[in-house]
C-alpha cells in the first residue's frame, strides 16, 4: 500500500559539480532579474516579461519531464550553499503546482501592464520598478519552494514568498488601511513560519537526520504523527487561509493591486495545500485522526467561508472570503483521501485526493479571472462598494462576461471546471457511503450536504454580486461614464476563459495529470472507469451546451441585425417616477435577512440616527452596516484594542511622566539583579 517514493536519487553525489544547462540558464535568468531595478522604464515590462518566460519555459518542461518519468526529477545546481549543492527535487505532485503557479503567473503579469498604466503618473519609476522586482521573485519563490526538500532552503524560499507578498500589497502604502492589512499579513505570516521553524527542529532533534522534508518519514515511522502534524497544519494552513488562521486574507486581498490579489488567491495561498500535502507523504500512523482532523475544519471553512464573504460590501473582500471558501472545498477532498488511505480504500483515496488537487488549478482560473475582473471594474469606476456600482455591463459588457464566466465556474455549475473537480469530491463521498462503517457514513454524509450547501450559498452570493454591480441602473455618475478596458487587459481574461471551458467539455485531457500528482501518496490505482465514463459524457454534454447558446445568441443577432436597440431605465413594479437606482437592492438589503438568520456568527456594526417622535419634518438621514468576521473581531481586533489601552499612556505606567515612578523602576531593577546574584542564577 505504502509505496512511498524516495524523492532524492541517492546516485548524485552532493559534493559533485553538475554542468545542466537549463540549470545554468535559470540562475543567469535569477541574476538578471536585478536589472528590473535599473532597466529603463520603457523596457521595463518587457524584460520582465522575458525574464519570466525563460523560467516558466524552464520549470514547464521539468514539470513535464516528471509527469513522463516514473521517478522523480532531479537537478543539481551548479553553485554551492552553506558547502553543499542544492539539489531540486521535480516529483509530480510538485509539477502539477508548477505548472499551476507558472500559468496563474504568466496571466497576472500581463493583466499588469494595463492595470498598472494609471499609477505611472502617481508614482515614481522606481516604485514600479520595485513593484516588479518583488513580483518576479515572489513567482520565482513560489516555484522554488515546489522543488526543495532541504528544510533551511525551503525556509529561505518561503520566507522570501512571504516578504516579496508583503511588498506587493504595500503597493499604495499612502493608504492607512493598506499599511494595517499589510504589517497584519506580515506578522501573522511570521508566526506561521516560526511553527514551520518548530516543526523541522523538533523532527531532526528526534531523528538526528538533515533538517527537511525527507528527515519526516524517519519522524512518524517512530512516533506519534498527529502533535507534530498538527503544528504543521497551522504553520501552512495561516498561509493557505482554513478558519479560524484567515484573518489576514480578507484585509489584503483588498489593500493589494488586483493582479496581485489574483496572484496570492490564486497560487500563494495553494503553497500552504502544497506544503500540508507534502507532509501528509510522510505520514503512516494516526491517519483516522488526521483525515477526520482535516475534514471537520474544511468543512468548517468552506461554510463560513461563503456564509461571510455573502455579507461583505467590498467586491475584493467578498472574493477573498471565497477564497477561504474553495479552500475548504479542497481540504475536503484531501481530508477524504487520507481517510480512505487509513482504511485502505483505494477508490476513495484516489478520488478525494485527485478531486481536491484538481480544484487547486481550478480555482486559481477563476478566482484570478473575478479579481481581475474586479480590478477592471474598480480601475473605471473607481470603488470597489458593491453598493455604489449598478448597470455596469451596459459600458463594460466584456468585463461582466468574463465576470459572469467565472462565478458560473466558482459555484461548480456545469459546463465549466469548477463542476468536474467538485463532482469527483462528490463521487468519492457517495460511492462510499455504505462501504465503511457508521461513523464514516455519517460523515461522508456531512460532506455531501455541506458541499451541496456551499454550492447553494455561493450561487445565492453570486447572483446578489453580479445582479448589483453589472445589472440595473448605475447609482452614480462616474458608473454611467465608464468605459470597457483595453485589450492588453481583456487578453489575460480570454485565455484563463479558455483554460475555465476546455477543462469542463474536455475533462478527461486534464483529469489525468490530477491523478498522477495524487500518486504521490502511493499505488492507489487510478480513478474507476465508470468515472471516467461519467466524466466522457458530461464534457460531451457540456460541449453541447455551450454549442446550443452559442447558436441561440447567433440566430438572436440574426434577428437583431436591422433593428435598433434602445436601453431604458430598469423596470421598477411601474415606479418610475423617482431616481430608479435608489429603489434597487443594495448589498445590505440583498443579503439582510442571511444576516438575521445567522446573527450569532457576525459581529454587526449600524450606523443611524433614530427619527424622534418631535420631528414632523424629519431632517436627511444616512444609513449604513457592517458585519465583521467574528474570528476576525475576537481574535485579532479585540485583544490589539485591548493591548493598545493597555499600553496607552493614561494606562501605562511606564509613560506615566511621573519621576517617582522612574526612580522606583531603576532601584528595583537593582534589587533583581542582587537577589539573583546572591542566589547564584546570574
Amino acid at each position: 500500500m505504502w509505496a512511498f517514493n524516495n524523492f532524492y536519487n541517492e546516485s548524485i553525489i552532493r559534493s559533485e559539480y553538475i554542468p545542466n544547462m537549463d540549470v545554468l540558464m535559470l540562475q543567469i535568468t535569477l541574476l538578471l532579474s536585478l536589472g528590473i531595478l535599473f532597466i529603463p522604464k520603457s523596457m521595463r515590462y518587457y524584460f520582465l516579461l522575458c525574464l519570466q518566460l525563460i523560467v516558466t519555459f524552464i520549470t514547464s518542461y521539468w514539470a513535464f519531464e516528471a509527469f513522463a518519468s516514473t521517478e522523480s526529477v532531479v537537478k543539481v545546481l551548479n553553485f554551492q550553499i552553506l558547502g553543499e549543492y542544492p539539489t531540486f527535487v521535480i516529483d509530480t505532485l510538485s509539477a502539477f503546482f508548477i505548472l499551476t503557479v507558472n500559468f496563474t503567473s504568466l496571466t497576472s503579469l500581463l493583466y499588469s501592464k494595463g492595470y498598472l498604466k494609471p499609477f505611472l503618473k502617481e508614482k515614481g519609476g522606481l516604485a514600479i520598478a520595485w513593484h516588479y522586482f518583488n513580483f518576479f521573485w515572489l513567482f520565482v519563490s513560489m516555484i522554488l519552494v515546489c522543488m526543495l526538500r532541504e528544510g533551511l532552503l525551503f525556509l529561505v524560499a518561503w520566507e522570501l514568498m512571504t516578504v516579496s507578498s508583503f511588498m506587493l500589497v504595500l503597493f499604495e502604502f499612502e493608504k492607512k488601511a493598506v499599511i494595517q492589512a499589510g504589517i497584519r499579513y506580515l506578522i501573522q505570516m511570521h508566526i506561521g513560519v516560526l511553527l514551520l521553524i518548530f516543526g523541522f527542529l523538533y523532527v531532526q532533534f528526534k531523528t538526528g537526520a538533515p533538517i527537511g522534508f525527507d528527515s519526516m518519514e524517519a519522524y512518524f515511522q517512530s512516533f506519534q504523527a498527529f502533535p507534530i502534524f498538527l503544528v504543521f497544519f497551522i504553520g501552512f494552513g495561516i498561509k493557505a487561509g482554513f478558519i479560524p488562521l484567515h484573518t489576514w486574507l480578507p484585509s489584503a486581498h483588498p489593500a493589494a493591486p488586483s493582479h496581485v490579489s489574483g496572484l496570492m488567491s490564486g497560487v500563494m495561498i495553494k503553497m500552504g495545500i502544497y506544503g500540508l500535502l507534502r507532509t501528509l507523504t510522510y505520514i503512516h500512523s494516526d491517519l483516522v485522526t488526521i483525515g477526520i482532523f482535516i475534514t471537520l475544519v474544511s468543512i468548517v471553512s468552506g461554510l463560513l467561508g461563503v456564509i461571510y464573504a455573502i455579507v461583505q460590501h467590498d467586491i475584493k473582500r467578498l472574493l477573498a472570503y471565497h477564497s477561504i471558501e474553495n479552500i475548504g472545498i479542497i481540504g475536503i477532498g484531501i481530508g477524504l483521501g487520507v481517510i480512505g488511505l487509513a482504511i485502505q480504500n483505494n477508490v476513495l483515496a484516489i478520488m478525494g485526493f485527485t478531486g481536491g488537487i484538481l480544484h487547486v488549478l481550478n480555482h486559481s482560473l477563476f478566482k484570478s479571472l473575478l479579481f481581475y475582473s474586479a480590478g477592471s471594474v474598480y480601475q473605471k469606476t473607481h470603488t470597489k462598494q458593491i453598493e455604489h456600482l449598478g448597470g455596469v455591463i451596459k459600458t463594460m459588457p466584456y468585463t461582466a462576461l468574463f465576470f459572469l464566466l467565472a462565478a458560473l465556474a466558482i459555484c461548480g455549475l456545469p459546463p465549466f471546471n469548477g463542476f468536474v473537480s467538485e463532482f469527483l469530491i462528490y463521487a468519492g463521498a457517495f460511492g462510499n457511503l455504505k462501504t465503511a462503517t457508521f461513523n464514516f457514513d455519517f460523515l461522508f454524509l456531512g460532506v455531501i450536504l455541506s458541499l451541496a450547501l456551499i454550492g447553494g450559498l455561493a450561487i445565492f452570493c453570486f447572483v446578489k454580486v453580479f445582479g448589483i454591480v453589472f445589472l440595473g441602473n448605475a447609482r452614480t455618475k462616474n458608473i454611467s461614464e465608464a468605459h470597457e478596458v483595453s485589450a492588453n487587459m481583456l487578453m489575460p481574461k480570454f485565455l484563463i476563459g479558455i483554460l475555465i471551458v476546455a477543462i469542463g467539455v474536455a475533462p478527461i485531457l486534464f483529469v489525468p495529470y490530477a491523478v498522477k500528482a495524487a500518486g504521490v501518496f502511493g499505488d492507489m490505482g487510478s480513478l474507476p472507469a465508470e468515472i471516467f465514463t461519467s466524466l466522457s459524457w458530461t464534457g460531451i454534454l457540456s460541449g453541447i451546451l455551450i454549442l446550443m447558446v452559442l447558436v441561440i445568441y447567433g440566430i438572436k443577432k440574426i434577428f437583431q441585425k436591422n433593428k435598433v436597440i434602445s436601453h431604458n431605465t430598469t423596470w421598477g413594479c411601474a415606479y418610475t417616477g423617482a431616481d430608479a437606482a435608489r429603489h434597487q437592492y443594495t448589498a445590505t438589503s440583498f443579503a439582510d435577512n442571511h444576516l438575521e438568520f445567522l446573527k450569532p456568527l457576525f459581529s454587526e456594526k449600524k450606523k443611524f440616527e433614530q427619527f424622534t417622535e418631535d420631528e414632523i419634518f424629519p431632517s436627511k438621514r444616512e444609513f449604513s452596516s457592517h458585519a465583521d468576521d467574528l474570528f476576525e473581531e475576537k481574535l485579532i481586533n479585540a485583544p490589539t484594542r485591548f493591548i493598545e489601552k493597555l499600553f496607552s499612556s493614561e494606562n501605562f505606567l511606564l509613560q506615566s511622566a511621573q519621576l517617582h515612578h522612574y526612580v522606583f523602576y531603576a532601584i528595583s531593577f537593582f534589587a533583581i539583579i542582587l537577589i539573583l546574584t546572591l542566589l547564584k542564577i546570574i
